[in-house]
C-alpha cells in the first residue's frame, strides 16, 4: 500500500502507525501519536485483537507510551493526533492524563460507517458539545482514506 499523506505530518505518522496495526491483524484502524515541543514521545495504534483487551485502542497505547518514555503519568504540554475521534473511553483517559489538545482525523459518525460502535456509547456519555476547545478535527480526507483502505481488506468487527 501507498503511504497516506496527511497535511499534519504528525497525523500521517498517526496514519502510518494504523496501517502497521491493522496490515498486521492488531485491530482498527487507529492510530495515534503523542508530541511534546515538537517531538513525538508516544505512539501507538489500536491493539485490541492482538492483546485480547477491549482497552487496547490506539490512544491508550499511545498515551502508555509517551508516559513511559518521559517517565511521568502528567502528559501537561503535550498534544495527540489520532485517526478517528477518540471514543469517550480514550477521550477521558486523555483528560487524566492531562494532554493539552486533540487533534483527530475521522469524526465518531466515520467510524460508526466502518462497524465501530463508539456513538452508541458517546451518547450515554452526555454527547460533546463541552469538549469543543479541546477537540479539533484536521486531515479528515487523509484519514477517510485510511478507513476505507481498512474497509477493504478482511477483517474482524468488534
Amino acid at each position: 500500500m501507498k503511504d497516506i499523506l496527511a497535511q499534519n505530518s504528525y497525523m500521517t505518522e498517526a496514519i502510518r502507525d494504523a496501517v502497521d496495526g491493522i496490515t498486521h491483524g492488531h485491530g482498527g484502524p487507529f492510530g495515534c501519536v503523542i508530541v511534546k515541543d515538537g517531538k513525538i514521545v508516544g505512539r501507538g495504534h489500536n491493539r485490541v485483537l492482538s492483546n485480547h483487551d477491549s482497552t487496547a485502542h490506539g490512544e491508550i497505547d499511545a498515551i502508555r507510551d509517551a508516559e513511559r518514555n518521559l517517565k511521568t503519568h502528567d502528559l501537561s504540554g503535550c498534544e495527540l493526533y489520532t485517526t478517528g475521534e477518540p471514543c469517550p473511553m480514550c477521550l477521558y483517559a486523555i483528560l487524566w492524563a492531562n494532554i493539552d489538545k486533540v487533534y483527530y482525523g475521522c469524526t465518531i459518525q466515520d467510524n460508526s460507517e466502518i462497524g465501530f460502535r463508539d456513538e452508541k456509547f458517546d451518547s450515554l456519555a452526555g454527547g460533546r458539545e463541552a469538549f469543543s476547545e479541546f477537540l479539533h478535527c484536521i486531515d479528515r480526507e487523509a484519514c477517510l482514506e485510511l478507513f476505507r483502505f481498512y474497509k477493504k481488506l478482511d477483517h474482524r468487527i468488534y
